[in-house]
Order: structure tokens, then C-alpha cells, then sequence
């Protein structure tokens, strides 16, 4: 339900909720030692939701500009926690993956991001958060349907 409220709009809850639980994730990540800024842990787990996905791609997807991508990149490929290889399809563009040493630093990343978000979820019974995950996946592909270009707007 709308509100005329503009301090309880939905997509101002949203926003804050969303601005407030990326503020507390990348606290946690700077305390827990990894040796990786928030930026770089945050790319380290978009590359395992998408193995073999080309720079561009991941750029888009984690919305970032491609240079703060590459330097992300540059960082993690140095401490061999990604690989980038030239795309067998088209060879201006670069594909990037997880190289096998990542696992654990990966496994690390989840554990903090996994502790913050169950602090926010703290008071919410089990049923309740499974509900706003299916709610939000659905939000989601609305907002995603109705993009242009997508033929429905």
C-alpha cells in the first residue's frame, strides 16, 4: 500500500533499508581483515553469481563505471583471486572468472555479509523472510520487464 506520508514512501523504505544494510555490510567487511576494500569483495561475489561473465556485463550488473570495475579487477587479479581471459567470441572483450584460490576468501566474504544481514532480519520470523525475498524477486522482474527495449513499458 502507497502512502502519502513522504517520509514512509515504499521506495524511500527501500532505498534507506537497502542504503543502511550496504553501510553495515561494508563495515563488517573493512573489520573482518580480508585484505579486500568493500568494492572488491562485493565484485569477488557478482563474479561467482556469474562465472564466465565479460567485464561489460559485470559492470552493468554490479552498477558500477567499468574503470572502478578494472581497478577492482586489477586489485583481485594481482592477489590471483580472478582470472580474465580474452572472450573466444570476440576478442576486445575480456571474460572474467574466479580463479580456485578465491574459495576460501569467498567463503569468508559470505560469512560476514551472511551475519549482517541476519542481524536485519533478527525479528522476523522464517516464513516472513521468505515471503520479502519472493516479493522483492518479483518487484525485481516488474522493474526489469518494464525497461526499455524490453517491449513493455
Amino acid at each position: 500500500m502507497l502512502t502519502n506520508r513522504p517520509e514512509e514512501t515504499f521506495g524511500l523504505l527501500l532505498a534507506d533499508g537497502a542504503r543502511l544494510l550496504r553501510l553495515r555490510i561494508d563495515r563488517a567487511l573493512e573489520e573482518a581483515g580480508l585484505g579486500l576494500t568493500p568494492g572488491e569483495a562485493r565484485t569477488l561475489a557478482y563474479v561467482a553469481l556469474s562465472p564466465a561473465s565479460r567485464q561489460t556485463a559485470l559492470a552493468a550488473q554490479m552498477n558500477v563505471e567499468p574503470m572502478t570495475l578494472v581497478a577492482f579487477l586489477d586489485r583481485l587479479e594481482s592477489r590471483h583471486l580472478v582470472v580474465r581471459e580474452q572472450d573466444p567470441t570476440d576478442r576486445r572483450a575480456k571474460i572474467v572468472r574466479l580463479a580456485p584460490e578465491a574459495q576460501p576468501i569467498l567463503e569468508r566474504v559470505h560469512g560476514v555479509t551472511r551475519k549482517v544481514q541476519e542481524r536485519a532480519l533478527q525479528n522476523f520470523r522464517p516464513e516472513e523472510v521468505e515471503m520479502l525475498q519472493a516479493l522483492l524477486k518479483r518487484m525485481r522482474a516488474n522493474i526489469t520487464a518494464s525497461e526499455p527495449g524490453r517491449g513493455q513499458e
